[in-house]
């Protein structure tokens, strides 16, 4: 399976927790981004794939005419014939009917809402420009508009949050009939605004995870899977273009900092706009092709990040032979036996009690020199 990512690195303000690449950008720019991005496609014309995700950024801010372009020129350079999940990032400021009808017609089928709360004043304290009220409009404008699946975004530990608050932001998006919640724990990430004026009402790092507790809790009552760190879903609408990353396989990145990984080499485009505009298919950066160890162990990190599937050691000696998994084998054996993980057999997941430090142990796996 290959999924395609697509960069659109604009946003009308960049929210204060926020370190990915984005700018605020004309229209012009954005007319031009798109003509380079079919550029780039150009270079791996005929290629196909099975799931496209565009994300950002702030992808509804193409507007209507500028992303129906964007997928028709997709479609004519690229095999997107066997595309079954086509997902669009929008935040609730930009998400116009015009916008969600237009990538109704282009083949998306699934929409991830930035909503981060429903509570105006936590919204505000993170430099968020959309309100409660405009969330809750663009999720039922979408559900009008009968999208296959619609995914929302919630940010835990945000500035002055409480149990009271973030219970009534899950409560609404249940019962609103979201198919898919993402809950991501706010980091204060270097370089940013709230990292260089951290409010004093934060939650601390005891009382976030209190909370990642309970939220986890109260969706999966509500029947939600829990099937990746930070991700749960109604049976049936997990991200198919995300399942890909974390069971390791191919995927293409489009747009200045997108990362691709196809045919064993991983590389990165260079996060630098003026530059892409110029020479879109000529900023690959950051190329590495690993050793089949290398490999085993980066897929077993990542499939660990699947708590319903974990990852099967058996399955991996058959991908990448025994000799090249067998030392991650005694590894994972060793971290089951100091309670890091679980297993079933030969296949091991992450313990519920460990989610939230997931991060130290998944590093652990692919340590190279880690005692065996």
């Amino acid at each position: 399976m290959r999924g395609i990512y697509i960069h659109v690195p604009f946003c009308v303000k960049k929210c204060d927790y926020c370190d990915f690449y984005s700018l605020p950008t004309s229209p012009g720019f954005r007319q031009s981004y798109v003509q380079a991005l079919l550029r780039e496609a150009e270079a791996h014309a005929g290629m196909s794939f099975k799931t496209l995700y565009l994300g950002g950024g702030t992808p509804s801010l193409l507007g209507a005419g500028l992303l129906s372009d964007l997928i028709r020129g997709l479609r004519h350079r690229l095999n997107m014939s066997d595309v079954v999940e086509a997902t669009i990032e929008v935040n609730p400021e930009s998400a116009t009917p015009e916008l969600l009808g237009a990538a109704g017609d282009s083949g998306i089928n699934r929409v991830s809402i930035g909503v981060q709360s429903l509570d105006d004043s936590e919204l505000k304290a993170v430099g968020r420009i959309h309100t409660a009220s405009q969330a809750l409009e663009t999720v039922k404008l979408v559900k009008h508009l009968g999208f296959k699946s619609i995914s929302a975004d919630i940010i835990i530990g945000l500035p002055g949050q409480t149990w009271q608050t973030l219970s009534r932001s899950l409560e609404t998006m249940v019962d609103s009939g979201i198919e898919h919640i993402s809950l991501y724990c706010l980091s204060l990430e270097e370089g940013t605004l709230l990292a260089k004026n951290p409010p004093a009402d934060l939650p601390s790092d005891d009382m976030q995870a209190e909370l990642f507790q309970r939220a986890s809790g109260f969706l999966e009552v509500h029947d939600y899977i829990h099937y990746e760190v930070s991700n749960f879903a109604l049976e049936g609408h997990q991200c198919r273009h995300n399942l890909n990353y974390w069971r390791g396989g191919e995927y293409l990145g489009l747009g200045p900092a997108a990362a691709s990984h196809l045919a064993g080499r991983r590389f990165r485009n260079r996060a630098d706009l003026a530059a892409y505009l110029e020479k879109p298919a000529e900023l690959t950066e950051d190329s590495e092709e690993l050793s089949p160890k290398d490999k085993a162990a980066e897929e077993a990190m990542l499939r660990l990040r699947l708590l319903v599937e974990g990852v099967d050691v058996c399955e991996l000696m058959e991908k990448f032979g025994r000799c090249n998994t067998l030392a991650l084998a005694r590894r994972l054996e060793l971290m089951v036996s100091q309670g890091q993980l679980v297993a079933d057999g030969f296949r091991y997941r992450l313990p519920p009690s460990r989610v939230l430090t997931s991060n130290a142990i998944l590093a652990e796996v692919v340590e190279a020199d880690n005692p065996v």
